[in-house]
């Protein structure tokens, strides 16, 4: 086995690093070229060692793990920052240094205009950094770093035009429901310390066995259930698991470069990322499992239901996005983590497709996000048309396109799983399969299909022109988008339907990912089951034609060209018919209002009182004015012994001696 080199390794997050603080420091100095070239740069060099890493851990079973720097020791504690890389590291590290190359490259073109052009350069270059500590970390502070930082730069990435109070609200709502989820997070990373005394991965799971003999003091429950379940909170605020999806949708507002970077490849796969990370640990508890099962059931379902009636591009994606977590989450669930991380990373870069293919749409759009008022641009746009498309048939698990493998592979794992929330997730993500290809091809249809919207907008946009002086309306004709901004869609296009073909059976089946992940196959036969029926990439395709979740999307597929191209009066129909569904749907579950009117209202609620009761009554009020009001009482009441007469105190005095003598003879008599 050979050794990977520190020094060559510590340049995989620096380059962005150096990137960042340069663009955003002297961006002035070095003008837009310098900035952009300069974090390109950067992240351009990053990939190249991951891919020349990843070629090394593949085919000549490379390995690292040590310290690079050792921060402070607290007793027996050591708080490091150190690299673990292995399969699962190896692939993440090209997984994001490849689709923010290409958020980097398609920058130039969506940003061109765009007055904050260098902060935002520095921006992303900084998140890449963020997320390369994350992956690349051998122990939890580290980690923890790596995840408190992204959580920071995608507040400032969502809220980049702050200016507008819907991305500054967007970016606040973001950072606080993450603020929920790492709470849980911290605390499952402090249970682990305390009981283990150690930070590293290694010398935490080898403490595993003992841990699940253990219970949290005090009470009965299950110390390695506890820990798990706290540190899956922390995964459900990133990887927006319900009900802490709230902020996904909402951070739309961002600029769409940054809805690929986050969304795809990154932040939001980070959660998922950590419990195939931790999997020694999550495999001691069944009820663990369990609880992570039926959230990742209820997101990859119930999500998937709110693409449905979504209107603007971005947020049907986003809202896909969220369902395609929800099935990581399934796999991660039934102790499938190969299959897992193989869903993440087909669905990074097929995301990150319909992202920037979106994005492509709103830019040849002029800035009108609404799908109803687009239609027929297939003719206008040829490029993103086809890239869009390819991006759709690998998102619903179309045979041969990437999806299909990692999509179709988590459904047969749930189907081999024998835990007791197992039936409901099959239920779950066989329908899930029908909603993703009906909503996704909804979109599709009404974007570049069908009659030309856009020449009489039934929906005006916040962008749109005003009538000239004669009362003619301007008719924006949609355009192909530059060479800068179509480049990264046919770059991910290639990966969004090879990707899977050729790298499934290493992943899932190989010793690719064996030193990274630990599954009990006696209580958890998923994979092995999966093991059994594999008989090739090929095979596995043609096969998938004849079954049940193929079918089902060719449904949605079908049901939504009937009923946005051949009938459009069916939707409409039923959206009379349903609209108390309708309703709830548009106000996603009631769940922003439940967190507004209860949550919010509570916790201001809350922090009155203690601030009138607590601070005004009990500390200004009792302690500080209220002995201040004492001292004054006393120094009064003293006073009026303090006269400054002669004979005054000379009858104090007399008066004392009798009360004295009085007081001994009655003692004594």
């Amino acid at each position: 086995m050979s050794e990977l080199s520190l020094n060559t390794l510590l340049v995989v997050p620096l380059a962005p690093l150096v990137g960042s603080i340069v663009a955003g420091l002297f961006g002035n100095v070095i003008g837009r070229r310098g900035a952009d070239m300069l974090t390109i740069l950067g992240v351009l060099i990053s990939f190249i060692i991951s891919v020349m890493t990843l070629s090394a851990v593949a085919n000549e079973g490379a390995h690292f793990n040590a310290t690079v720097y050792e921060w402070m020791s607290v007793g027996s504690l050591k708080m490091e920052v150190g690299f673990l890389i292995d399969g699962l590291t190896a692939m993440m590290m090209c997984v994001v240094t490849f689709v923010s190359l290409m958020v980097h490259i398609y920058t130039i073109g969506y940003m061109e205009e765009d007055d904050g052009y260098q902060r935002f350069f520095s921006y992303i270059s900084l998140f890449t950094f963020a997320m390369l500590m994350l992956v690349m970390s051998n122990n939890l502070l580290q980690l923890f770093f790596g995840w408190e930082a992204v959580g920071l730069v995608s507040y400032l990435l969502i809220g980049f035009w702050f200016k507008k109070p819907t991305a500054t609200f967007a970016n606040m709502k973001a950072f606080l429901v993450n603020r929920v989820g790492d709470f849980g997070f911290i605390l499952g990373i402090g249970l682990i310390v305390a009981f283990t005394g150690s930070l590293n991965y290694s010398e935490v799971f080898a403490k595993g066995s003992e841990l699940a003999a253990m219970t949290l003091p005090k009470t009965d429950w299950s110390l390695i259930t506890v820990i798990c379940i706290c540190l899956f909170i922390g995964a459900m605020g990133k990887s927006a698991q319900f009900p802490l999806h709230v902020w996904l949708p909402d951070s739309m507002e961002g600029p769409t470069p940054i809805s690929a970077l986050i969304h795809a490849a990154t932040m939001v796969t980070a959660g998922i990322f950590m419990v195939t990370r931790m999997s020694p640990l999550f495999e001691l508890s069944d009820v663990a499992l369990n609880f992570i099962l039926v959230i990742g059931s209820i997101t990859a379902l119930f999500m998937g239901f709110l693409g449905i009636i979504q209107n603007d591009i971005k947020r049907v994606v986003a809202y896909s996005t969220l369902s395609q977590l929800g099935y990581m989450t399934v796999a991660l669930g039934v102790s499938a983590y190969n299959v897992a991380v193989f869903h993440l990373m087909t669905h990074a870069f097929f995301k990150a497709l319909l992202f920037l293919g979106a994005g492509s749409v709103i830019m040849g759009m002029h800035h009108d996000q609404d799908i109803r008022n687009m239609g027929g641009l297939r003719k206008y746009m040829p490029i993103t048309w086809i890239t869009s498309l390819i991006g759709s048939l690998a998102l619903i698990g179309t045979p041969f396109f990437s999806g299909f493998y990692s999509k179709d592979s988590i459904i047969e794992a749930v189907h081999a799983s024998n835990l007791p929330a197992a039936e409901f997730a099959y239920f779950a993500v066989l329908l899930g399969v029908f909603v993703t290809a009906f909503y996704s091809f909804r979109m599709y249809f009404l974007v570049f299909h069908g009659k030309e919207n856009f020449r009489h907008k039934p929906f005006p946009g916040e962008h749109d022109h005003h009538d000239d002086d004669h009362g003619h309306a301007h008719v924006h004709v949609p355009h192909e988008s530059p060479m800068v901004v179509w480049l990264p869609l046919v770059l991910l296009a290639i990966p969004s339907v090879l990707i899977g073909y050729f790298t499934i059976e290493a992943e899932l089946f190989g010793d690719f990912l064996k030193s990274a992940v630990f599954v009990n196959l006696e209580k958890h036969p998923a994979m092995e089951e999966l093991a059994h029926e594999f008989h090739g990439a090929y095979e596995m395709a043609t096969h998938g034609f004849t079954t049940l979740p193929f079918y089902l999307a060719l449904g949605g597929v079908v049901t939504a060209f009937v009923f946005y191209m051949v009938a459009p009066q069916i939707p409409a129909f039923f959206a009379k018919v349903l609209r108390p569904l309708i309703v709830v749907g548009e106000n996603k579950y009631f769940l922003d209002w439940f967190n507004e009117k209860v949550l919010a209202a509570g916790a201001r609620l809350m922090g009155r009182t203690l601030w009138q009761v607590g601070d005004v009554a009990i500390i200004d009020g009792l302690a500080v004015n209220g002995s201040a009001k004492l001292v004054g009482v006393i120094g009064s009441l003293v006073r009026l012994f303090q006269t400054g007469y002669l004979y005054h105190y000379a009858l104090v005095m007399i008066l004392g001696v009798f009360a004295l003598m009085t007081w001994f003879v009655f003692l004594h008599a």
